[in-house]
């Protein structure tokens, strides 16, 4: 058993055969891979460099575009916020034109309608004056000629006498028109009417 052990060889301790000839595989297989898979490698790294830089170049590119837009979309913003606002006050003026148009226009139109209301009312009572003043006339000739006991029937002395007793009641004051004393006193003028030609 002493003799297997002592002529085996010791497994860390390699043999200088084999250790220069791994030495030698090595500096082949690292030499092969520096020439031809260094360069690849290398291109690689440099080819993911550059698309990282890119994209971060892009992304920053990106960046700047969407802070323009941005900008760009806020002051757009901001001249809509300003046309509203001035659309505002103009519509806010016009309705206060148009208000004091409509204004100014009722108001024209209330004058109008007052002033044909006073016309009509002016036109009626002229109407009524006449109508009352032919009435009257009519009434006093017939006291009269009852009075008098004669017949008033010539019309210019009739047209005298009604005009001369409508004078009479006119020159009387409102408070005495309404005395029964004036009925008397207008059949009297009446009476003295039919006496002079």
């Amino acid at each position: 058993m002493k003799y297997l052990a002592g002529s085996a060889p010791d497994p860390l301790i390699p043999d200088l055969t084999e250790l220069i000839i791994g030495a030698i595989a090595f500096l082949i297989v690292f030499g092969l891979l520096y020439r031809v898979l260094m360069p690849r490698i290398t291109k690689t790294l440099q080819d993911r460099t550059d698309k990282i830089e890119g994209g971060l170049n892009r992304a920053t590119e990106a960046q700047d575009e969407a802070n323009r837009t941005l900008r760009q979309y806020q002051e757009q913003l901001e001249d809509a916020r300003r046309e509203a606002s001035r659309l505002r006050e103009e519509a806010r003026e016009q309705g206060a034109q148009i208000k004091a148009e409509l204004r100014a226009e009722g108001e024209a139109e209330r004058q109008r309608i007052v002033d044909a209301a006073r016309a009509q009312i002016d036109a009626d009572r002229q109407q009524a004056a006449t109508s009352l003043r032919t009435e009257i006339g009519a009434l006093a000739v017939e006291l009269a000629s009852r009075i008098v006991g004669e017949s008033l029937a010539d019309e210019a002395r009739r047209q005298r006498t009604v005009d001369r007793f409508l004078a009479e009641l006119e020159e009387q004051p409102a408070s005495a028109a309404g005395a029964p004393g004036s009925a008397a006193g207008a059949s009297g003028s009446a009476a003295g009417a039919r006496a002079t030609p």
